[in-house]
């Protein structure tokens, strides 16, 4: 070959090279972007927001997708946001973390068909190709917690479990069904009866009502107290903190969505999980393996999408706690030192193979909760439950 036929090919090469991304400049296959659209309060929640940012930096290392973060003022932003940033057409994926997104994403969804949205825990009721909306089984990680509190709750000299809730809604029912649920079958499983007592509080953001309502239940005898009631349950933490401070009796709490044990880790030895980090990272990864699918997804056990923090966790949001300025005389290594030795005093070995005779039952597929349809439907379960008829709770399978 002639030298300036070689220097052709090479050129050829180059250019080849260049557009198939191989030699400095961008793929041909342009970044997938994503914005993720806060709850009202944004970052430093120690909860939503906070694990719907790990899931997006997640998927930013793995996947190679850029994120833009986004906070609305007031609820009253949220649909002109949503608007906005449909019609820049410059997003693949709008991402809402949080319930307060439901009603925008509806009156917005339809006006932008070639949008796609992803709204976490919560859904608009509609089927649409450009929605997705991501909700979880929260019975599974409520029956796992249920074993527990039941266990930590001998091992504190009582044989009673209780709940502060938020509102008298579909989600804390599937809790109410799951945690009773995972209390009887400590039961069964050993013999020893267990108590439970479930307060509705009508309200989500309200700590004084959490602690009036935590000081009832450590009244009446509750040893282990399940805060289902988001900002209304860190009062029900300060009344067990208080309890046990003040020398009233020996008492925990335990809590719920991202790991707060970090709160006060001496007391509150354990959170169950809802893992929003991990339903924002699958939602994406749909959009970038080309599997979208419009419709209503549920994450359990087996999807990683709840369950009950491990250490990594916990150090995670202890971490969190202290840039947000919240861990008050400690260090990370602090709270997951004294986690760890809480866990290892009061949940006992014999608990945790209850715990993981369950989690496998149910991430196989053997037993499936009933998601009630009805008011009507969710008390004939618990009424059944608490007789002791565990199958009342179960879709598939039963447990004798």
């Amino acid at each position: 070959m002639r030298k300036g036929g070689i220097a052709l090919a090479l050129i050829g090469l180059v250019v080849m090279a260049m557009a198939s991304g191989c030699i400095g400049g961008e793929s041909e296959k342009e970044k997938v972007k994503v914005a993720v659209l806060f709850d009202v309060g944004g970052r430093g929640d120690l909860s939503f927001n906070d694990m719907a940012y790990l899931g997006a930096e997640r998927a930013k290392e793995e996947l190679g997708v850029e994120v833009e973060y986004m906070t609305p003022k007031s609820s009253e932003d949220m649909v002109p946001l949503l608007k906005q940033l449909a019609e820049s057409k410059e997003y693949d994926l709008l991402v809402l973390i949080g319930f307060l997104w439901t009603t925008p994403l509806d009156q917005v969804a339809d006006q932008y068909p070639d949008q796609k949205f992803v709204l976490i825990d919560s859904t608009t009721g509609k089927t649409r190709e450009n929605e997705l909306d991501i909700l979880f089984r929260e019975q599974e990680a409520a029956a796992l917690i249920g074993v527990i509190a039941s266990g930590m709750a001998y091992e504190l000299g009582g044989d009673t479990i209780g709940a502060v809730a938020g509102m008298d809604i579909p989600p804390l029912w599937k809790f109410h069904i799951g945690y009773l649920f995972g209390a009887k079958y400590f039961e069964m499983k050993t013999g020893k009866p267990v108590k439970m007592i479930w307060q509705y509080t009508g309200t989500f953001g309200d700590t004084q009502v959490g602690y009036n309502t935590g000081m009832q239940l450590l009244q009446q005898n509750v040893k282990v107290i399940y805060g289902l009631a988001g900002l209304t349950h860190v009062g029900m933490f300060d009344a067990v903190i208080d309890w046990n401070e003040q020398g009233k009796g020996q008492a925990f709490a335990v809590g719920q969505d991202a790991s707060q044990e970090w709160y006060a880790p001496k007391y509150i030895p354990i959170s169950g999980s809802k893992r929003v980090d991990t339903a924002v990272y699958d939602a994406i990864k749909m959009v970038v393996d080309g599997n979208w699918k419009g419709g209503i997804m549920t994450l359990g056990l087996k999807e990683n999408g709840v369950g009950y923090w491990d250490l990594d966790g916990v150090r995670q949001f202890a971490e969190f706690a202290k840039e947000a300025g919240k861990l008050k005389d400690m260090t990370p290594d602090d709270v997951v030192n004294i986690v760890k030795e809480q866990r290892e005093k009061y949940i006992k070995p014999e608990v945790w193979e209850i715990v993981k005779e369950l989690e496998t039952k149910i991430k196989n597929g053997e037993i499936v909760f009933k998601t009630p349809q009805s008011h009507d439907e969710y008390e004939q379960i618990i009424n059944e439950l608490q007789k002791g008829n565990l199958n009342a709770a179960l879709e598939k399978g039963s447990v004798s």
